[in-house]
């Protein structure tokens, strides 16, 4: 059984090490809605691994990685049905690219926030990715250096508990 992932007062994320990350610029929250800024308190569940091909070696990840396509999205829009699930463009509804320019989504881990039966305006893509930069808030995720994550995306299986 792989140990929880813990995220501690001062921005670590405790799991055998401690990591250093960011969270939303609102803080922690036990109610989230969409767009708050917030990352959601609560035992979350780390349910897929996706990365970009293009910018990370396979052998580098686990097994159950999945690569991000270019026009693989992430619906951020309460009204539609596939409110926050993977979709792909076109897409009619709202939704977030994840083949960034940048490099915030090269190596995502996906939690089951709101997930995979979503409720409406409740959050969506609450994800464990790459910061901007140290310190930087997030929209509501946590974020850490790409290092950190690699190293993390090894260590963990699906279904591994996230304590907020």
């Amino acid at each position: 059984m792989t140990p929880d992932l813990r995220l501690t007062p001062g921005g670590l994320l405790a799991f055998g090490a401690r990591l250093p990350v960011s969270i939303g610029r609102s803080g922690i929250t036990k109610s989230k809605h969409e767009g708050d800024g917030a990352t959601p308190a609560g035992i979350h569940r780390i349910v897929g691994c996706l990365y970009r091909p293009d910018r990370l070696p396979r052998a580098a990840l686990p097994r159950w990685a999945v690569p991000i396509r270019p026009f693989d999205l992430w619906c951020d829009d309460p009204d539609h049905q596939d409110y926050n699930q993977m979709v792909a463009a076109p897409f009619a509804g709202s939704a977030e690219r994840l083949a960034r320019p940048d490099p915030m989504y090269d190596l995502v881990l996906v939690t089951d926030w709101n997930w995979p039966e979503a409720q409406p305006g409740r959050g969506s893509a609450i994800f464990l990715h790459v910061w901007r930069r140290p310190g930087a808030p997030t929209a509501g995720c946590i974020a850490m250096a790409l290092s950190d994550l690699l190293w993390l995306a090894r260590q963990l299986k699906p279904q591994s508990r996230l304590i907020v």
